[in-house]
């Protein structure tokens, strides 16, 4: 790794002066050439010298949108510069996600290993998506529920005989779409009537020990529970 400039963007003392200590003892290709508590200091220092890395904690004076608009507008201004988050927002997914969308090149939790020369090195040399195990055992833990939720599904809709039109039914059934609406999708050569009938069809079969008195609501509630549905991923098809 060759030699680098850096700028830290951290608000608490005591854990500047710890990241302050990594950098000094693990990584000595790296010259500090300023640090930064709040946004209004880090953009004073942006404007005197350009670093080739910020190392950002996103936790700023409380907010946590600092931190992911700081990334953001960084990254317009110098898409060569790298990004890497330092942060204690170990519990809060969606931060990760926002600040990823604003370029970040990878995101180290203050937890487990902290920052490594390994991490730092892997960012300078051009790779993305650079993450430390604690946000990694994360990352892996919703892949694998994700994979098993898919072939879940998969399997419903075998054993139940739900085929596409069924399954769009259904969904934009769960999204409050009308039977007028659906008819309107994109693809669904089916009418109102058609629908009425497949609607029955399906009563049938999710609820094989008794269809009386089920109504859209409980058909879709059924098909969630069967897991036809998958609740965290109902998005409505092109109209």
């Amino acid at each position: 790794m060759e030699n680098f400039k850096v700028i830290i963007v951290e608000d608490v003392p005591l854990e500047l002066k710890g990241t302050l200590g990594i950098v000094k003892t693990d990584i000595p290709e790296a010259e500090v050439i300023g640090t930064a508590e709040n946004e209004q200091a880090y953009w004073r220092l942006l404007k005197q010298e350009k670093p080739d890395l910020v190392l950002l904690d996103l936790g700023l004076g409380g907010s946590t949108t600092v931190g992911v608009e700081i990334c953001r507008h960084t990254k317009e201004m110098h898409p060569d510069v790298k990004v890497l988050i330092f942060t204690g927002e170990i519990l809060n997914e969606k931060l990760w996600v926002d600040v990823l969308d604003a370029g970040a090149d990878g995101i180290i939790l203050k937890t487990g290993e902290l920052l490594t020369r390994r991490d730092v090195s892997a960012v300078m040399d051009g790779k993305q998506l650079v993450f430390n195990e604690p946000i990694l055992e994360k990352i892996v833990e919703r892949f694998k529920r994700a994979v098993s939720g898919e072939l879940v599904k998969q399997e419903a809709l075998v054993n139940y005989e739900i085929d596409e039109y069924d399954e769009r039914f259904l969904r934009h059934l769960a999204l409050g779409y009308t039977k007028e609406q659906i008819t309107n999708l994109r693809g669904m050569p089916f009418g109102v009537k058609s629908l009425e009938k497949r609607q029955n069809e399906l009563i049938q079969k999710l609820f094989p020990e008794g269809a009386g008195g089920i109504n859209a609501t409980r058909l879709v509630v059924r098909a969630l529970e069967l897991r036809i549905l998958d609740i965290d991923n109902l998005e409505a098809d092109e109209e």
